[in-house]
């Protein structure tokens, strides 16, 4: 580029000033509109364009004009004249594609995330993160604030460890999870979702909200329900399992005596039920020759996980049944994504046919997908009525006299 002095006058800078601005843009610029000016910068706009006529307080200047101009008299267009007078052209327009291309990609990392698909219900927290944007401005830290979150709910329901512990062994950092942490708010938000409650409002409620996933349980209080099972192991569990079993009871077990079960010699298949009463049924019918059950009571503590996860480990197929209702559709998901457990007569089918049994129904409250089967949600919400598991328990228990084990539908 030539000499470019005269250029630089002070009274042709609210003219590059426009240019570079518009320019910066990102988009096609053919004109721009500068003013209002001065006589005296009225007067050097009319020289750099060699007009005998002196422009009004506001001038429009042709882009490609001033661009041939430019070319002619110093050698250079009109991008490097005002990038060498101001700095560096922008791409507005480009930054904030790049921007929305990767704010996109995030929410779709986050909506498929496996955590969130294998529990529905977290879709309701999905979309409230999305509502309350990004942190900072920032996709980067969004992104790593929610891949901590997601971690530890989904080393979650804890092991009955108190909630420094938990953080340590997930996050590397024991004081992670403190109150008034942005990690701890996400985390309790997204178990408020799964748990359909209402996020908590005092320190009360959130801890009993951790207490719920079994983060400071102690290690009495959490208890497990098991029916016919039993296991070759000389441990504590493995004996009370098996002498209950035997004699035709319900064994309660401790989460400290399900810690120290070997899991030696589990069966090939145990069913796993939401209610207390299924097992009681149960071994009222079948005494001492009950199959393998064990009972999540609800949304399960550490007892139950710990339980069911062992068995799995341990070799164990896990059917699991529970109510047909929106809770018990969440809870169901939560018990499968935590254990390996499949579904067993958890299906559409399953549930219009206990329909046709129901006198009268409550009604089936929020329903959240089944991710096992995608027709199930839509059917609930269409028919609206609930079916206690309580409904369909001699049913089951039919089956697993006459067969030993799960036939048709879902395995």
């Amino acid at each position: 580029m030539r000499s470019s002095d005269g250029l630089g006058s002070a009274h042709l800078l609210p003219l590059w000033r426009v240019v570079h601005d518009r320019l910066s843009s990102g988009r096609q610029v053919t004109r721009v509109k500068v003013g209002p000016l001065d006589d005296e910068q009225r007067s050097a706009l009319a020289d750099l364009l060699g007009s005998e006529r002196l422009p009004g307080e506001y001038a429009t200047v042709s882009l490609a004009a001033l661009d041939e101009l430019l070319l002619s008299s110093v050698g250079a267009g009109v991008r490097e004249v005002v990038a060498s007078l101001l700095g560096p052209l922008d791409d507005r327009a480009g930054r904030r594609a790049l921007g929305d291309a990767a704010r996109a990609e995030l929410w779709a990392w986050l909506s498929g995330h496996p955590v969130v698909t294998a529990q529905p219900a977290l879709r309701e927290w999905v979309d409230a993160v999305r509502r309350a944007g990004l942190v900072g401005g920032s996709v980067e830290r969004t992104r790593a604030d929610l891949d901590r979150a997601l971690r530890v709910v989904g080393a979650l329901p804890g092991a009955g460890v108190p909630l420094p512990v938990l953080a340590e062994r997930v996050l590397g950092d024991p004081h992670a999870l403190d109150e008034g942490t942005r990690c701890a708010g996400l985390v309790l938000r997204a178990l408020a979702a799964v748990y359909g409650v209402d996020p908590s409002r005092d320190a009360q409620e959130r801890r009993a909200l951790w207490e719920r996933t079994g983060v400071v349980e102690d290690e009495l209080s959490s208890v497990v329900l098991a029916a016919g099972l039993r296991l070759r192991g000389d441990d504590v569990g493995s004996r009370v399992l098996h002498a209950c079993a035997d004699s035709g009871h319900v064994a309660a077990l401790t989460l400290a005596q399900v810690r120290a079960t070997s899991f030696v010699g589990v069966p090939g298949d145990v069913w796993v039920f939401e209610n207390p009463s299924v097992p009681a049924v149960a071994v009222a019918r079948f005494g001492g020759s009950c199959p393998p059950v064990v009972c999540t009571s609800g949304w399960p503590n550490s007892a139950v996980i710990a339980l069911l996860r062992g068995l799995s480990v341990a070799g164990a197929a896990l059917h699991y049944h529970g109510d047909f209702d929106g809770e018990g559709v969440r809870i169901a998901a939560h018990v499968m994504a935590r254990t390996g457990a499949a579904p067993w007569h958890m299906a559409t089918d399953d549930y219009l046919l206990a329909l046709r049994d129901a006198r009268v129904g409550t009604p089936v409250g929020r329903v959240t997908e089944a991710p096992w089967d995608g027709g199930l949600a839509d059917a609930m919400r269409e028919h609206g009525s609930a079916v206690p598991e309580e409904r369909v328990t001699a049913r089951l228990l039919d089956e697993l006299d006459d067969c030993g084990g799960p036939v048709g539908g879902l395995p």
